[in-house]
């Protein structure tokens, strides 16, 4: 009896699992409790037979004085315990480095032949897949043929006929993740914990706290890391992670095609998951793939700020998030890019038109038809999927309208002419500009907070939702007011000023005088009055956000603290705005977004 053993334990794997845990308990939802309990399990039951064979049959042992006796199958109770805690740490590794993935941007059509008009499409993807299964395959015969001469080999052989099964059926199901997805979800989350891990087992088969018979290994060391042990960790690590992979792919294809899994519980079955990655790759929704590729690519182009708090939401909000967005980012560029003020107004107009036959299609089923055909003759093509995603079936109509009416505003800032006109500048007064941050920004939180509403009913009291709209358009203001701030320059270039007039004539300044010199103390000193409003309007809202759900809470809090965090950097004396904007740092941004989850 000794405790060796148990001592790797106390100084080499504990400490890393606990540092681990404290790190991403702050972003673990119920769905990562799941995937871990899910993966450990597998590990012990897949695991527990092999080692047990090794045991009985001498290939490795553990000396009496290394290990407290305790033993099951002849399994040592600190061994089961090391099935346990690789692969949690392992798991919370791939957890940290995938957090960013949006995953359902990586799944892939394939269709071999042209259908319903469509190109065939994906067919490298059959050959990349026959390719990794030769492999595996011949992996597999080479490790019978090891066990079979037995000697040296015999130890390879056993890893081998072990792992590969398992990667083999991890590769079926889940080569094109695998493979596509980016090396921080594939690569990284392998090699970190396999290197620790190499270090780990050198340090315990130097001091003997378990034994590799020489009979059965091919005797090759690195710093008394013997070859097969090396293998071992790369290949259970891998295991691991393409256990996550493969968990995460079948989620996604349960997130993304609604239409074929209309509701999909918190923890799915084993069996529900298992028929997900069965669905042919040729069965997906191609246009449903696309759209949420374009709406992932604008988020990330066009906020910083805002991609990184999605990626705290779970599942099917993040992606209706992410649509949401997108439709916004598409109709403010439909009217602010258009070639003329004419063109502009068109956009708008068709904009409504878009609204109104997208709730008349829920009591007139012949609109769904003419909603599309719409769509398609109206806008361009890289705007059409924006809209056809829009999930207006469980939106209010009104903040849709009430924001096309606030980009429409944006328009009494044309002139035709270099000389200003009475309603060329249009915030005259703070009721304007509280209007006007009401329709571009508090109808998108107002929407945001519908589709919490949608995807956790029942969870808020009526009177509570009231009260969360209301927090929200408030909120809003807040967040345009912010934006203001930032953006003086920029808009000055557009020859547009969203401070209100009457903010300027009490220091003596006009619009067009901004226009052309949109710094200088003076100015300076209206952004900050406009900062002051916005964390005013802060102040009065976000103590809302605690009634939200829980799974929406902090994600939501996100959101909102990393944009105003740039308020907070436009506030710092003597802070210089850069090419018109103020920027944040993604480290920055990465400690307010930990900070606000850790608080909860």
């Amino acid at each position: 009896m000794g405790y060796d053993y148990a001592l790797v334990h106390l100084k080499y794997t504990v400490p890393l699992a606990l540092g681990l845990t404290l790190l991403y308990r702050p972003l673990a939802t119920k769905t990562d409790v799941y995937k871990i309990l899910f993966l450990v399990t597998v590990a012990l039951v897949s695991t527990t037979p092999w080692d047990s064979y090794l045991i009985r049959n001498r290939i490795w042992t553990y000396p009496r004085d290394a290990v407290a006796g305790i033993t099951l199958f002849d399994i040592p109770l600190e061994e089961y315990f090391f099935f346990v805690v690789q692969t949690y740490t392992t798991s919370l590794i791939y957890l940290i480095c995938s957090k960013p993935t949006f995953h359902p941007i990586y799944l892939q059509v394939e269709r071999s032949q042209p259908s319903n008009g469509r190109p065939a499409r994906g067919t490298n993807w059959r050959y990349i897949k026959l390719a990794g299964q030769l492999v595996l395959a011949l992996v597999l015969r080479y490790s019978v043929k090891l066990i079979r001469d037995g000697g040296h080999g015999t130890y390879l052989g056993m890893i081998l006929i072990w792992a590969t099964p398992f990667m083999l059926l991890l590769w079926t199901f889940s080569y094109q993740f695998i493979v596509g997805l980016p090396n921080s979800n594939t690569i990284i989350p392998v090699i970190i914990p396999t290197l620790y891990l190499w270090v780990v087992d050198a340090l315990a088969l130097q001091r003997g706290t378990w034994v590799i018979e020489s009979g059965t290994k091919l005797g090759y060391q690195f710093y008394g890391l013997e070859f097969e042990e090396a293998l071992f960790f790369l290949l259970t690590n891998t295991l691991i992670v393409w256990g996550g992979i493969a968990f995460d792919n079948a989620l996604a294809i349960l997130n993304t095609f609604f239409d074929l899994y209309p509701h999909v519980p918190t923890w799915p079955s084993p069996i529900m998951l298992i028929r997900a990655l069965l669905l042919p790759a040729g069965a997906y929704n191609e246009d449903q793939i696309l759209g949420l590729i374009q709406a992932a690519l604008r988020l990330q182009s066009k906020s910083r700020s805002f991609f990184l708090a999605s990626s705290t939401f779970q599942g099917r909000l993040r992606i209706d998030l992410t649509i949401l967005y997108s439709f916004c980012r598409v109709a403010d560029d439909l009217v602010d890019t258009a070639k003329t003020p004419e063109d502009a107004r068109e956009s708008v107009r068709k904009l409504n038109d878009f609204v109104d036959l997208s709730y008349q299609r829920m009591t007139r089923p012949a609109k769904v038809a003419a909603l599309q055909e719409f769509i398609e003759a109206s806008f361009p093509f890289n705007a059409q999927l924006a809209l056809l995603q829009l999930p207006t079936h469980y939106l209010p109509q009104q903040p849709l309208s009430s924001l096309i009416k606030g980009l429409e505003s944006d328009l009494k800032f044309a002139a035709e002419d270099d000389q200003a006109k009475p309603d060329q500048y249009p915030i005259a007064t703070e009721s304007d500009l509280d209007t006007y941050g009401l329709r571009v920004a508090g109808t998108v939180a107002e929407l945001c907070i519908h589709l919490v509403f949608h995807h956790y009913p029942g969870a808020i009291p009526k009177a509570t939702r009231e009260r969360l709209l209301k927090a929200g358009r408030t909120m809003g203001i807040a967040l345009q007011c912010v934006n203001i701030s930032r953006d003086i320059g920029v808009d000055a270039g557009l020859k547009r000023v969203y401070i209100p007039t009457s903010w300027l004539e009490e220091e003596d300044l006009t619009p067009d005088a901004v226009i052309k010199e949109p710094q200088g103390a003076v100015v300076e000193k209206l952004r900050q009055r406009m900062l002051d409003k916005a964390f005013a309007a802060y102040e009065e809202a976000r103590g809302a956000i605690e009634d939200m759900p829980v799974e929406a809470r902090a994600p939501m809090k996100v959101a909102v603290e990393s944009y105003m965090e740039i308020g907070r950097v436009l506030r710092k004396p003597g802070y210089k705005v850069k090419a018109g904007r103020a920027t944040v740092s993604k480290l920055r941004r990465l400690r307010v977004a930990w900070s606000v989850l850790s608080r909860g």
